[in-house]
């Protein structure tokens, strides 16, 4: 049975329709707008999630407990997780192409500067910057691979702040104890030439009474023989 020409066009009009709609779909698929599909099938209508591979990995990295950041050559960030920007605190608005370099003390990012440019591929190392006066990274650090961008780097940073004063607390207590060492070593050595000196004092004064005993002896002698002299 042959088809009219207007049946043709409608049919062409529904197939285009019908295509710009699955079009629209897998677009939506590819930029991540949808969560789920519905199929019709066999055994009725069917829901099936959209995750790619990488979605709990993802899920991972936005709610750990330490700041994961990802960052050019020149120190612009590209990526950063909630809890660096809480540890840097700023929105995380703002921490998105900022600078790494401008969260750390000058000092510190000469020092951060000469290590990456050190960094190979196959190493992976840590360094501890400071933020401020009273804050302190620990940033584990490595190049990413090839295939996920590999100029740019990865890094884990964890707030170690209370370690370090920790660190300086008990580096606080072990220099008043040494001070009270040297302190109590003075004192010994002190006393010890104390001693030294009474011992000495003492010796010259055995000296000296054994000499006086000497003569008293001899003055005894000659008196009794004085004293026989004169009975006679």
């Amino acid at each position: 049975m042959s088809r009219s020409r207007e049946q043709l066009i409608a049919e062409n009009e529904l197939l285009h329709d019908r295509l710009a709609e699955y079009e629209e779909a897998i677009t939506a698929i590819r930029n991540g707008d949808v969560d789920a599909i519905m199929v019709t099938g066999k055994n009725g209508e069917q829901v099936y999630s959209v995750s790619s591979a990488e979605t709990p990995y993802r899920t991972f990295i936005e709610q750990m407990s330490e700041g994961a950041v990802t960052i050019t050559k020149e120190g612009v960030i590209l990526y950063c997780n909630p809890r660096f920007a809480e540890i840097v605190q700023s929105p995380y608005e703002r921490v998105i192409g900022s600078s790494i370099k401008s969260y750390i003390t000058p000092n510190d990012n000469s020092k951060l500067e000469s290590f990456l440019s050190q960094l190979t591929k196959k190493k992976r190392d840590v360094i501890i910057v400071s933020l401020n006066k009273t804050q302190y990274l620990r940033l584990s650090i490595h190049l990413l691979p090839p295939y996920l961008q590999g100029d740019n780097y990865i890094l884990i940073a964890t707030d170690i702040s209370d370690l370090k004063k920790r660190e300086y607390e008990l580096n606080e207590t072990i220099g008043k104890l040494e001070n009270m060492v040297n302190a109590l070593r003075a004192l010994r050595i002190e006393n010890v030439n104390e001693t030294l000196d009474i011992e000495g004092r003492k010796n010259l004064l055995e000296i000296a009474n054994d000499k006086l005993y000497k003569e008293i002896c001899k003055l005894n002698s000659l008196v009794d023989k004085l004293k026989l002299q004169a009975k006679k």
